[in-house]
Formats: structure tokens, sequence, C-alpha cells
């Protein structure tokens, strides 16, 4: 199981989700209102609006789920964002107590 954590522009949302639902098997989405900043080519840093995105994927989506973002997130400026990956070690679904690749 991998937990993909993006990190986008807001007005690219509605493209990433609409794109992200269209993948079989994706378990679900969290989406939330962030603000940050990176490495900027001047050396002011302002928080800038972002959205979040994350997920946890059995292994053999990551590929197909980080491409879809990348692809919907696209414009090709500074700022469109990252998308993080880490492995997980276990997860548990509180409602019914499952483990493992199940509970996702």
């Amino acid at each position: 199981m991998k937990q993909i954590k993006a990190f986008i522009r807001p007005e690219c949302l509605d493209e990433v989700e609409d794109a992200l639902q269209l993948i079989e098997g994706l378990p679900g989405l969290a989406i939330t209102r962030v603000a940050g900043y990176g490495r900027g080519k001047s050396g002011v840093r302002e928080l800038q609006e972002k959205v979040e995105l994350q997920t946890v994927v059995h292994d053999d989506l990551v590929e197909m789920v980080i491409s879809t973002i990348q692809k919907s997130a696209h414009t090709g400026n500074m700022g469109d964002g990252k998308i993080f990956i880490a492995n997980i070690e276990d997860a548990l679904r509180i409602r019914t107590g499952e483990r493992g690749e199940s509970a996702i």
C-alpha cells in the first residue's frame, strides 16, 4: 500500500478530481485547502493557496494515480505543485476491524 499526497493549484482541482474518479479501484480521496510556499526563483516567500489531495492505494494503482494527477494538474508554470509517495505499513478500517490491504 502507498499513500499519495499531492499539492496542486486550486483552479486544477475539478479537472484532477474528475480524472481520478475515472480510475476503477480508487478507494477514496481526502481534499484539504492549504497554504504554503516552495522554492521560488525570487528570494521572497509568500504563502500560496494550494489544495492537498491524499489517498492510500494498492501498489498496482500508484503509477496510474500519480500520472493522472500530473497530467490533470500540469500548466507548465512554476507552482504547479508536488506529488509525494510513501509506504503504508498497515491500515485498519474502524467500522469492521479489517486490516491491511482489505481495509483500504
